[in-house]
């Protein structure tokens, strides 16, 4: 699926580097890596602000909207509209609903239909895919 922001891998690693993302940043957005649970600097990060891309840097989640589901990842109840695209995942001998950054289609996470709020899903990402910006 084409993206409206596009680099190469070299690139990609370039751009991480410069932002100083965690070190497994590249495997986890461009190669749809997870990171272990609660190894992640978001798992159990409750400032006020919004969650960004790591590779792009659109604004996908509000703070408020994020919930602790004692999975050890960040996980969130509703996405800024129009940020994240679903794709059915396969993998693993699952289905799942991959999310990715509708901007640069950098692998978030995952969504699930088990929140715990009234949107009755949860966004679980990696925190690496993310970059967190205070109120």
């Amino acid at each position: 699926m084409p993206y409206p922001i596009t680099h190469t891998d070299a690139e990609w690693q370039a751009l991480l580097a410069d932002k100083a993302a965690e070190p497994g940043a590249f495997q986890v957005t461009r190669r749809a890596a997870t990171e272990r649970p609660f190894t992640g600097k978001y798992a159990a990060h409750w400032a006020d602000g919004s969650y960004h891309c790591m590779c792009c840097g659109q604004k996908l989640f509000d703070a408020r909207t994020k919930f602790d589901a004692g999975c050890g990842w960040p996980s969130f109840s509703l996405a800024v509209p129009g940020a994240i695209t679903e794709i059915t995942d396969h993998s693993h001998g699952m289905r799942r609903v991959e999310t990715v950054c509708s901007q640069c289609g950098a692998h978030l996470g995952h969504v699930f239909e088990d929140g715990p709020t009234d949107t009755g899903l949860r966004y679980c990402m990696n925190s690496a895919s993310l970059n967190f910006t205070p109120s």
